[in-house]
């Protein structure tokens, strides 16, 4: 299990690939983000994406999919997360791109009201298969604490 202690600021990791798919981008934009562009190509063809392409959100919906999967292979005790910094599409993606990940852990603390759990803050950024960044973020996530005994420093 990696715990909080096992955690080195500076550490960088490269995972994930998701194929994104036309009938995945319409489906995703009907049910929350129902826009013509993620809707139709021809109304898609109109636009400065040029063709249909993927909701930022499912982007980042994807980029979840990929971190959660990264998590489970390195049996991450993760709590969860209290919210994402400087969320930003930075290239459309659209059906037949290929996605990845790459990190990495900028920031970590104990918490000082919740001795069990540590805080950590980590810059992300999401490739297509040309190695174009299509959107980056920062994340905060809670993970737990191996020696919740061991003093919290200042």
């Amino acid at each position: 299990m990696e715990y909080f202690e096992d955690m080195v600021v500076g550490t960088r990791h490269s995972f994930g690939s998701y194929a994104v798919t036309r009938e995945e981008v319409i489906d995703f934009a009907s049910k929350y983000d129902p826009q013509a562009f993620h809707l139709d190509d021809a109304e898609a063809a109109k636009t400065h994406f040029g063709r249909l392409s993927a909701s930022g959100w499912h982007t980042c919906a994807m980029t979840m999919a990929m971190l959660v999967e990264n998590m489970k292979s390195r049996k991450h005790a993760g709590l969860g997360s209290p919210g994402v910094d400087n969320l930003r599409w930075i290239k459309p993606v659209y059906p037949g791109d290929t996605l990845r990940v790459e990190s990495e852990l900028i920031e970590k603390r104990r918490s000082k009201s919740r001795p069990e759990m540590g805080l950590i803050k980590t810059h992300m950024n999401t490739f297509n298969q040309n190695d174009e960044v299509v959107m980056e973020m920062t994340s905060n996530a809670m993970v737990s604490v191996r020696d919740q005994s061991a003093p919290i420093e200042e």
